[in-house]
């Protein structure tokens, strides 16, 4: 996959791509990653970039001139790029359009900056426009490095195992499974013992059930998602069944021992 950033602060893109996945996908030719500094696209003495909003107001807007001829440039060297506009308008970027991403040879990010982006950007050039949350940040580089790191990470073969994202919260549109390595017991704190067991089933199961309470328990918003699009996925259980406690200490780990079960897991009296 190809990626080129358009922004006013190429400097903040040393170090954070160059380490870890990113490093690994670049070596291995899976991310061909280009920064461009959008003033290098302008022809003034002062390489001007920015300038006051009609109609008043703080600030400055950046200007449509020079982001235009740098998107028709690069659209120029290849393959035709998905254009996406990184601003706090827009929608809010989440693990399945980093899939979608994920399917796209070439990206193009146009960092928003300062007061904005000259709405003339967003109408003809943006195929997408995305934010990465409810809060503002100084400019658009921030963002474009968090979507770049979780598209790079879905690309076939940099992260080895190819399970690996499919376990991972938000892959299946739940938080993920609590995670235990060694020692089996540290400061008092045991490891549940299912995960001991060897019996990869029971485990199999001991991870979805935590995958549901921790979703429910932490995002509210993700698990009512979830039963919609899932109405037949919760099993019914009765109790002394193993599994119908999701919240016993053996099942789930020491600190949620008193946990009910979450909404829409229907327990059932024993007959």
């Amino acid at each position: 996959m190809r990626i080129d950033v358009l922004t006013l602060f190429p400097g903040m893109f040393t170090g954070p791509m160059d380490e870890s996945i990113l490093k690994r996908a670049r070596a291995m030719g899976k991310l061909d990653l280009r920064i461009h500094n959008l003033r290098d696209f302008t022809h003034d003495r002062h390489r001007t970039v920015d300038d006051r909003p009609f109609g008043g107001g703080p600030g400055m807007v950046l200007k449509p001139e020079p982001i235009f001829e740098a998107v028709e440039t690069l659209k120029a060297e290849g393959e035709e790029p998905w254009v996406i506009l990184l601003s706090p308008a827009g929608r809010v970027f989440n693990q399945e359009i980093a899939r979608t991403l994920a399917q796209r040879p070439r990206l193009l990010f146009i960092c928003g900056s300062y007061e904005g982006v000259d709405e003339r950007v967003r109408l003809v050039l943006a195929n997408d426009e995305l934010s990465i949350g409810d809060y503002v940040l100084t400019n658009g580089a921030l963002a474009a490095m968090v979507i770049i790191d979780a598209v790079t990470r879905l690309l076939p073969g940099v992260l080895g195992d190819e399970a690996s994202p499919l376990d991972e919260s938000f892959s299946q549109g739940l938080l993920e499974y609590p995670q235990y390595t060694r020692p089996a017991e540290f400061r008092g704190l045991k490891v549940p013992e299912i995960l001991l067991s060897g019996d990869h089933a029971a485990i199999a199961k001991w991870r979805a059930e935590q995958a549901w309470r921790r979703t429910a328990e932490r995002r509210p918003d993700l698990w009512a998602k979830w039963l919609k699009d899932h109405p037949d996925a919760l099993p019914t259980r009765r109790e002394g069944q193993p599994g119908s406690k999701l919240g016993s200490n053996q099942e789930s780990g020491p600190s949620r021992s008193d946990s009910p079960p979450p909404p829409g897991f229907v327990t059932e009296e024993k007959e």
